[in-house]
């Protein structure tokens, strides 16, 4: 059943769709809905800030793995069977975090989903972008990468919707994963209906050449992996933030909402400056402009922090994310899943540290301030290190 191909050739409109949709379930409700999710668990398991941290860290180790194993040849002509797979791997644990109050089963869980969405995002991505490059259109990058801010806004919802009815009882969270795996159960139908049969034929491959690590690639991929760390605390605990803060529950899910919606049509808004800056231009301002809004989570009153940190956040991390994964495929265009895969495990490695880092500071100084403060220095180094070589980016 997962197998069988949508109508051929492919329409790029329903080519991006499924990419959206797919990124809206793997990365916006799959990773980034244990945000939202995150404060009423720790009510309600109880969980300790390190609890939260180490869970965190378990999704971002399996996001790596995927993310390694997916360098290699074995799913070239199986990229479609693959993604739909992983996609229903991804539902499927969603589910399971439901089932049990075990730290140690949650970071089971946590560590398969990652495997599975790391695998969603290759693999999906490995065909919907090959489509979008193939005709020249970027507006398939754009709404493939705003997909995870879509869900992201979508889960922020949920999670609101499902506080109304359990009033924060002890219990809810359970239901918020439970409505999360309906809603990517729903979405696993839509992209196996849409997304097309393989990547373009221009792309098709099997085993790619080795990656040339010159200078460029080096600072790149290094930038990628050290943004994983800094965006990844606020990616995790930033309506943790707001809970701690006491701004009321309207203002917990306005903040993770606001951050969905500006980032699903980030790239759409930074699009226009492509030109004039140039890829490495508009991946170092972006870069800047999160560390603001990463500053702002702590450094504003507690009423607006969240607000304006979660919009400035959004409105940079999946931008950051695609504009960095193009700079590589710029950078190698011979190879380029590999690249894709490797700049996504230097990525996951970052996100490892990131929130097994700020657990263990916010548990032993009792707020959020400096680890959040420590990400926003990292991502001035992100921009500092690819300044010297952005002449150097097709």
């Amino acid at each position: 059943m997962l197998s069988r191909p949508p109508r051929s050739p492919p329409n790029l409109v329903s080519t991006a769709a499924a990419g959206a949709v797919a990124m809206a379930a793997a990365m916006g409700f799959g990773r980034f809905s244990y945000t939202p999710i995150l404060p009423g668990m720790m009510s309600g398991v109880p969980l300790s800030a390190a609890d939260a941290g180490f869970i965190a860290s378990a999704n971002f180790v399996g996001y790596l793995v995927g993310a390694v194993l997916a360098a290699y040849g074995w799913a070239a002509g199986r990229e479609r069977l693959v993604a739909l797979l992983a996609l229903l791997a991804n539902a499927i644990l969603l589910a399971a975090m439901a089932a049990t109050d075990s730290v140690a089963i949650f970071a089971v869980i946590r560590f398969l989903a990652g495997l599975a969405s790391a695998f969603a995002m290759v693999f999906t991505s490995s065909i919907v972008l090959s489509h979008g490059t193939a005709a020249g259109n970027d507006h398939v990058q754009a709404a493939h990468f705003g997909g995870p801010g879509a869900g992201i806004a979508l889960s922020s919802v949920m999670v609101l919707l499902i506080g109304l009815r359990f009033h924060d009882e002890p219990g809810g969270w359970r239901a918020d994963w439970i409505g999360g795996a309906l809603y990517c159960a729903a979405s696993l139908f839509v992209v196996w209906w849409l997304l097309p049969s393989a990547p373009a034929q221009s792309l098709q491959m099997g085993k790619e050449p080795t990656l040339n690590w010159n200078r460029p690639m080096v600072l790149v991929t290094l930038s990628y992996g050290l943004f994983g760390f800094g965006y990844v605390i606020t990616a995790t605990f930033l309506v943790t933030i707001a809970r701690m803060a006491a701004t009321g529950a309207f203002v917990e899910f306005l903040c993770w909402f606001i951050a969905g919606v500006t980032a699903a049509v980030a790239l759409f808004a930074w699009k226009p400056l492509v030109r004039p800056l140039g890829l490495g231009g508009v991946y170092v301002a972006a870069l800047v402009i999160e560390a603001a809004g990463v500053l702002a989570t702590v450094a504003l009153p507690p009423s607006v922090a969240p607000l304006i940190g979660g919009a400035l956040f959004g409105a940079t991390f999946l931008a950051i994310t695609a504009y960095g994964l193009q700079i590589g495929r710029k950078l190698s265009p011979k190879s380029p899943r590999r690249i894709l895969a490797m700049m996504t495990a230097a990525f996951g490695l970052g996100q490892i540290v990131g929130p097994i880092v700020a657990g263990w500071i916010a548990e032993r100084s009792g707020s959020f301030t400096v680890p959040t403060v420590i990400a926003a220095g990292a991502l001035l180094v992100c921009a500092a290190l690819v300044m010297p070589v952005m002449k150097e980016i097709p």
